[in-house]
């Protein structure tokens, strides 16, 4: 974890980077939010890397690449993907931009670790394949795999797709994941009971536009949720059905360029397994169209934007597809 930390205050003061893409503590120790670091000064009062680390910060590099000097960024296995998958879409300005590459074992989740019974924790440290937390009760250790955020148990890859500079040994994709069992689940449904449960947790939502602000596929200058001349600019639901549109629409929306970094559930105050509408999509697009993984290179075209010849036919998925 000093690693991070030593290796931004290098690349600020050898001049390499004008600026710190990285991490810093919100309201909580386990709160940790993306920030811009701009002095050496700035990184040993407020840079933090830990078990909590779970933002994707490649969203922010749209904005920060276009300003003046280079910024580091420090980029996650799924981070990495999304840093690519911007990159294609012209989003990023990659010679702004300086990619630190950080190996992953995964990361923690605070909610599952109240859920094992930790409560009133202060504090967090890592003891080889254990957290030790300090709590208002006393320390407790639980094991680490036990509190890990759900798209981290389920991790598509511990690989860093692009980088500059990597620190730690670059892992390998996971091919045997489950990432997708739920969903298969999900599938096994009859409609009723699909209906039942999406209208359960869709039910949920506020509309605080969380998923959408946090999400790397979201990129677009002006989103049609907040179009006035709408009628469904940022607003409380008012029928049973809006909140259901509006992520279903927004599912449709990020189709075949969606990395499934997760960061939708993860900022979900609702806990909305929202990354499952996602993974959905992903699986059919796999199924239909052939093996893809958007943001695994800067050569392939998400299926859902380009054609073929071999191409499935609308027979073939309303066969394939029936009620599902």
């Amino acid at each position: 974890m000093q690693e991070v930390m030593k290796k931004a205050l290098e690349l600020l003061q050898n001049g390499t980077v004008s600026r710190i893409l990285g991490w810093k503590t919100g309201d909580f120790f386990y709160d940790l939010t993306p920030a811009v670091f701009e002095s050496a000064e700035e990184v040993e009062k407020d840079f933090v890397f830990s078990p909590f680390c779970g933002a994707n910060l490649s969203k922010y590099l749209i904005k920060e690449s276009r300003k003046e000097g280079k910024i580091a960024v420090f980029l996650k296995p799924c981070d990495s993907y999304s840093f690519v998958q911007l990159l294609k879409e012209h989003r990023i300005i990659r010679d702004n931009v300086y990619v630190v590459g950080v190996a992953c074992d995964g990361m923690c989740d605070i909610e599952k670790m109240k859920e094992l019974g930790v409560k009133g924790v202060t504090a967090v440290r890592e003891d080889g394949e254990n957290l030790v937390c300090e709590t208002l009760y006393g320390e407790k250790t639980v094991a680490r795999k036990d509190a890990l955020l759900e798209r981290c148990v389920s991790c598509k890859s511990k690989k860093v797709v692009m980088f500059d500079e990597m620190l730690g040994e670059n892992g390998e994709e996971n091919p045997e994941s489950h990432r997708f069992d739920k969903v298969a689940e999900l599938e096994a449904m009859t409609p009723d009971e699909r209906f039942a449960f999406w209208q359960n947790e869709l039910s949920r939502c506020i509309r605080c536009n969380a998923c959408r602000n946090v999400c790397p596929a979201c990129s677009c200058e002006k989103c049609v949720f907040d179009n006035a001349n709408s009628g469904i600019a940022n607003k409380a639901a008012v029928t049973s059905f809006e909140e259901q549109n509006f992520h279903i629409i927004r599912a449709f929306h990020v189709a075949s360029r969606c990395t499934d970094c997760g960061e939708c559930s993860r900022v979900c105050p609702q806990h909305i397994p929202l990354h499952l509408l996602n993974r959905k999509f992903i699986k059919d697009i796999n199924e239909l169209y052939g093996e893809y993984q958007a943001g695994a290179d800067m050569d392939t075209k998400p299926p859902l934007m380009n054609f073929t010849k071999d191409d499935c036919e609308p027979s073939i998925v309303h066969e394939r597809g029936g009620d599902k």
